[in-house]
């Protein structure tokens, strides 16, 4: 049974003002503390002024909000509901012959809403402006002593010319181009040639084009050149693979790239979990307002607020580790990607649902 439209959206509103203030007071701490980091990271590097790290740090953000995404419908719920049980609206509503199951819809509601617009808008939106952010980066770090975070990427190659190894700080996801690079060759019997630094190295078929380079050899004076070209035999189309993660390609974009990446004769495993979660990312929301439901309807006077609270984080530790559990077994092939996509938010749902009945009904 469906309760009355006034009193339907005046509980939509209350759940969807408590969801984006959580919302934003994450993302707001997330772009602080990037910011603060990326000021760190920039010293004296060119480029790097105040404005370009805080306009950097908002590209990032968005990226690393979506991960919290699932908690800030949790806790929203549960203020949202412990709320109107302080304020005793709850009482009223159950006085007036409401069930939980009722005032629960309009939140309900909510959640799907959020779930389909961060799918469909607010995921296409941050992928883009992570891969913007990327390009930034490398601008600005790729020659800076600072740049380093730990997190290097490393290529064996054998060509015609022999064997190198590539060292890069940065790649541009989407593409296959790597900043801040370092190439060491190796002759055919294995001996070192020569070490070079460049700015960029961009992957064609067949060779490597390295950008405002610096040669080192053996014995030999550095030269510098604008260009310089070396040898391939990796396929543009692997390295695209590997320098793209999932959570960088935009929603409408997925299908695409799992066409490509199959037609390339490649694994598009990740590629297809990641549609996967994403198309079971409204159920996972659904999941979290029944789970926040299930800790938070207890009257204020019967006390054990504390515990309802602390039920409550605990229980979405719960699902989050689950949901990361499923995903690293269905990224490795070990669980099909709908089940390792669909099982935390199903799962979730099941047990909130089972919860709420035997509080409701006994």
């Amino acid at each position: 049974m469906l309760i009355g439209v006034t009193l339907g959206r005046y509980l939509a509103a209350r759940f969807l003002r408590m969801i984006l203030g959580v919302f934003l007071t994450v993302f707001a701490l997330v772009y602080t503390l990037d910011f603060v980091e990326l000021m760190r990271r920039a010293g004296d590097a060119e480029g790097a002024s105040a404005a370009v790290m805080a306009r950097l740090a908002l590209f990032r953000t968005p990226a690393v909000a979506e991960q919290v995404l699932p908690f800030a419908i949790l806790f929203g719920a549960m203020a949202a509901l412990l709320q109107l049980s302080r304020k005793l609206e709850l009482v009223v509503a159950r006085a007036a012959g409401i069930s939980a199951w009722q005032f629960l819809q309009p939140g309900a509601l909510v959640a799907l809403g959020i779930g389909a617009f961060t799918v469909g808008v607010y995921n296409p939106v941050s992928a883009e402006l992570k891969q913007r952010s990327t390009e930034i980066e490398a601008k600005i770090f790729a020659r800076s002593s600072k740049a380093g975070s730990g997190k290097d990427l490393w290529i064996r190659q054998r060509s015609l010319d022999g064997q190198a190894i590539i060292r890069a700080e940065t790649a541009i996801e989407g593409t296959t181009t790597l900043a801040g690079v370092a190439v060491f060759t190796f002759d055919e019997a294995g001996a070192f040639s020569q070490q070079m630094q460049a700015a960029r190295a961009i992957l064609h078929d067949g060779y490597w084009e390295l950008q405002d380079v610096r040669v080192q050899g053996l014995d030999q004076e550095p030269q510098s050149y604008d260009t310089y070209l070396i040898a391939s035999t990796l396929d543009p189309s692997q390295v695209r693979q590997r320098f793209t993660p999932p959570e960088s390609v935009p929603f409408w974009q997925l299908n695409q790239t799992i066409a490509r990446t199959e037609r390339a004769g490649l694994d598009a495993t990740r590629y297809r979990l990641q549609y996967d979660v994403l198309m079971a990312r409204p159920v996972l929301f659904l999941a979290m307002v029944l789970v926040a439901a299930s800790v938070s309807l207890r009257f204020f006077r019967f006390g054990g607020i504390g515990k309802m609270v602390l039920g409550g984080v605990a229980a979405g530790f719960v699902l989050y580790v689950a949901r990361q559990v499923m995903e690293g077994l269905g990224a490795s092939g070990l669980v099909a990607a709908p089940v390792a996509a669909w099982f935390p938010a199903v799962v979730g749902s099941l047990l909130g649902t089972l919860a709420l009945l035997h509080l409701e009904d006994g």
